[in-house]
């Protein structure tokens, strides 16, 4: 008979230790201060803060832009702070998928194009490429507008674009920052109710928001307020 083997319980996406940034002075400025928070694989977070909170910070940190200056920072169980920038940098581009308010699209490039280039600097070869940025699209809803110009397409559709880029490289994190700031409320929707897609579909999301509607899309919410971070209760 053979012994049950018990399972290994996957890292999560995001554990920090008790991390922190402070910028250097003088005065020096606690941006963020000594904060824990885990997300586990396939969990949807918002987290929500007034300007000036500690967003961005959280955001940098989280994003592998910034390196802690107190704690540590996990993502998927390694320890970011003991890499090298250029280990970092490549970890950010396999592992992170980025979405923010503005679409960031080159004008005279088409759909497929712009999420192509998310992968211009990777192993992944020239004809892969090209499939998965049509997988992508397709997954977004967009795959009967491959060859389209940003300026022909609605601003929803140019998220849409942004979110594809953002999933090309197949991250393990996607994270959000305010996606629906530039659409309106019918086209914001149906960005929120793509993300909930994603997230039906196993997807880690973390979306930093101003907007408690879109807050209110997430399992856990989170904020941040004078640089400290606590979780909200779920009703």
């Amino acid at each position: 008979m053979v012994a049950d083997v018990p399972a290994v319980e996957a890292p999560a996406v995001i554990e920090l230790r008790q991390a922190g940034l402070t910028y250097p002075g003088p005065p020096p400025v606690a941006a963020l201060t000594a904060c824990d928070l885990t997300v586990g694989a396939g969990e949807f977070v918002t987290v929500v803060g007034p300007s000036g909170s500690g967003k961005s910070t959280f955001l940098n940190i989280v994003g592998l832009l910034d390196v802690p200056t107190s704690g540590s920072y996990l993502l998927d169980g390694i320890d970011t702070g003991a890499l090298k920038d250029a280990d970092r940098t490549a970890l950010r581009g396999r592992r992170i998928g980025f979405v923010f308010q503005s679409f960031h699209l080159l004008p005279y490039r088409s759909a497929v194009e712009n999420v192509r280039l998310a992968l211009l600097y990777t192993a992944v070869p020239r004809a892969e490429s090209h499939d998965r940025a049509r997988e992508a699209l397709a997954r977004v809803g967009l795959g009967h507008r491959l060859d389209a110009v940003p300026t022909r397409l609605s601003g929803g559709e140019q998220q849409r674009v942004a979110i594809a880029r953002a999933l090309v490289s197949r991250p393990s994190l996607l994270l959000c920052d305010e996606p629906t700031g530039n659409l309106d409320t019918a086209t914001a929707g149906a960005i929120l109710g793509l993300l909930d897609e994603l997230h039906a579909d196993g997807m880690t999301i973390v979306v930093i928001t101003h907007d408690p509607l879109v807050a209110a899309r997430g399992a856990r919410t989170v904020s941040i307020r004078d640089g400290v971070l606590t979780e909200r209760a779920t009703v």
